[in-house]
């Protein structure tokens, strides 16, 4: 079962940067996106079953033990941010220019940032039709980019689980977001051999 599960996991992530690919007409070759996304793949697995699985299942159990509050959505949401966040470095590079590339303007930084925080949406934007012409040499894969997607993360999990007034359980959830965020994100940096 888990073996089958790795496989849809690794046609759909391959499926999916092909199409991308296809998209904004990259010359990316396909070895290159297969190895690629296997490395990917088999460091997320790892990272899930050693880390992940287990942290999230002593979240769960002690957020209900000791505040008597159910942790059950933000553990699933963290989970998919944690899969999310293990290709998420990879996203802008759509945008990604050459360095020797004069015929476009590198973005300011708060743009740059657009890239990497909604990337969702703007790739939701590209397979509508419209195309940006943003350009970027910056490619995400630095901690300077995992802090502040931490910190858009920790913003996000607050507006997601805020309960007024704020308890110690309730803080725990909010802390989930941006934690199961940047474990993805460490794992791609790792994968890529970043640190």
């Amino acid at each position: 079962m888990l073996t089958g599960l790795r496989d849809a996991l690794y046609g759909f992530v391959l499926s999916f940067f092909e199409s991308l690919n296809r998209k904004v007409r990259s010359k990316l070759a396909l070895w290159h996106m297969e190895i690629e996304t296997s490395e990917h793949i088999h460091s997320l697995i790892i990272v899930f079953k050693w880390i992940v699985l287990p942290a999230s299942l002593i979240y769960v159990c002690s957020v209900f033990y000791f505040f008597k509050e159910n942790a059950l959505d933000s553990m699933f949401w963290g989970i998919l941010i944690f899969i999310y966040s293990n290709f998420l470095p990879d996203l802008p590079s759509i945008y990604r220019r050459q360095k020797n590339d004069e015929t476009t303007k590198d973005l300011p930084w708060y743009m740059k940032y657009a890239l990497l925080l909604f990337a969702p949406l703007l790739i939701w934007v590209l397979f509508s039709g419209t195309r940006f012409k943003w350009k970027t040499t910056e490619t995400f894969h630095n901690f300077k980019s995992l802090a502040i997607y931490g910190a858009f993360l920790l913003i996000l999990g607050f507006f997601a689980f805020v309960k007024i007034p704020i308890s110690i359980g309730n803080l725990t959830k909010i802390l989930s977001f941006p934690s199961y965020g940047m474990i993805g994100y460490l794992t791609h940096l790792k994968a890529d051999k970043i640190w």
